[in-house]
């Protein structure tokens, strides 16, 4: 039998759980190297030989994709297996060509190939782009289940930045869990709204041993709910399948990969951010779902804001601090702080960008379409200080923190804040609460 030797391009997260799902055992194929991108400092780093398995004795090199038509030469490579999401049509058939260009096949794995099945009835919750009210639609769910009494435990799509053994299976059950497994603040921010509301989040590198221990978790589990990131499909097959769609972006479920995977593949699609986002918005997005997916139930939702210190807004000059990802490569302009900022009538947002210090000048200068906001880039302790000191250099009155953790707790900022909270609201179509008391039967 031939052996093929395979690149899985990726970003740490779907490219290990392709590697671990469908070739880490197959000997069939050699994975010469994965290749990473959008996150900082993951290349030059080693999947380790103890998450590798047998065949990988010293384990597997990770490159940065920049040097992906030399590595297809270097290890004559036969397939490059394409494993992160959230990437425009465009730039993955470019990716493409440059492998093909470079002798090799360019291959996707789908969800027969690598999806693991529970004991557990599963919900899974994903969305068409980063940024479109996933997490407050999970947190929706999860509260209108534990409602009913039923014991949830959330999965995470995967985040491992930092020390891939140490990160194999982590259980996060508190704040204090955060500071243990030393979250970034990107891995703060999808974990810390599921724990201070009382529910128990797995994540990690190996979802297999992941899922059977949020199965067998020691504060019970009926219902098991797949958190899912960037646009990307489940790692667990659903029993429920729940897409999140975002009218500020209408389009973007039709031209981006695999967001509109998650679209076809939806049982109820939600549109969210409908009190915030043009009429015609919404109905561009609501007729691609019908034409795309005429079987799945469509919700329109608004992600309801609170503000903490709205006196901290009103007639003040602010500063706005959104989530990372939805700002970088969620091509996002603006998020909740934003909206915020405009209905309770701040009197100007001042640009960050005269004040942004290190990594952050590198940030404005690589995604130069985001507005007068700041990206809350935490992936070390580097772009934490870089943040703190671009805040504290502001010239402004207050700090508006739109991001979903609280930032003074993990960097010290010298002028009054004020935190944006944002929460999933039904306005038309069937409730969760009824989709969901099906689903209980």
């Amino acid at each position: 039998m031939t052996t093929k030797n395979v690149i899985i391009i990726g970003a740490a997260g779907r490219d290990f759980h392709n590697f671990n799902t469908y070739y880490r055992d197959n000997e069939a194929y050699r994975v010469v190297a994965f290749t990473a991108a959008q996150i900082p400092d993951i290349d030059g780093r080693r999947y380790p030989p103890e998450l590798a398995g047998s065949l990988y004795p010293e384990g597997i090199p990770i490159y940065s994709q920049d040097q992906l038509p030399d590595l297809v030469r270097t290890y004559e490579v036969d397939e490059c297996v394409f494993a992160y999401s959230d990437i425009r049509y465009d730039d993955v058939m470019s990716i493409s060509a440059m492998v093909n260009a470079a002798g090799a096949d360019f291959k996707l794995l789908g969800p027969n190939s690598t999806m693991l099945t529970s004991q557990k009835p599963v919900i899974s919750v994903c969305a068409v782009r980063t940024g479109t009210g996933k997490s407050q639609t999970s947190r929706k769910i999860i509260e209108t289940l534990m409602a009913h009494g039923l014991n949830v435990v959330a999965v995470r799509h995967p985040m491992p930045y930092g020390d891939l053994n140490a990160q194999r299976v982590q259980r996060f059950a508190t704040v204090d869990d955060l500071n243990k497994h030393q979250c970034t603040i990107e891995e703060m921010e999808e974990y810390e709204p599921h724990v201070a509301r009382g529910n128990i989040v797995y994540a990690g590198v190996d979802y297999e041993k992941i899922l059977k221990a949020a199965e067998n978790d020691p504060d019970g589990c009926d219902v098991i709910l797949w958190d899912g990131g960037n646009n990307d499909f489940s790692f667990i097959e659903p029993d429920l399948a729940v897409t999140v769609l975002d009218p500020h972006r209408p389009g973007h479920e039709l031209a981006y990969y695999p967001g509109e995977v998650c679209l076809r593949t939806a049982d109820v699609a939600i549109i969210n951010k409908v009190d915030s986002a043009p009429e015609e918005s919404v109905r561009t997005v609501e007729n691609n779902i019908k034409q795309t997916n005429p079987g799945s139930t469509i919700i329109q939702a608004e992600s309801a804001i609170t503000v903490d210190h709205p006196e901290r807004i009103t007639g003040k000059r602010v500063l706005i601090v959104e989530d990372g990802p939805t700002l970088t490569h969620g091509e996002m302009k603006i998020g909740a702080g934003s909206v915020a900022a405009e209905r309770l009538e701040a009197q100007e947002i001042v640009d960050p960008r005269p004040f942004a210090a290190g990594t952050l000048l590198e940030t404005f200068k690589q995604y130069q379409h985001i507005g007068n906001v700041l990206p809350a880039m935490g992936y070390g302790e580097q772009q934490l200080q870089d943040l703190q000191d671009t805040i504290n250099n502001a010239d402004c009155d207050a700090v508006i923190i739109g991001t979903p953790i609280d930032l003074t707790r993990v960097i010290a900022i010298d002028k009054p804040c004020t935190r944006v909270h944002y929460d999933l609201n039904e306005v038309s179509g069937p409730s969760l609460d009824d989709i969901l008391g099906d689903f209980i039967g």
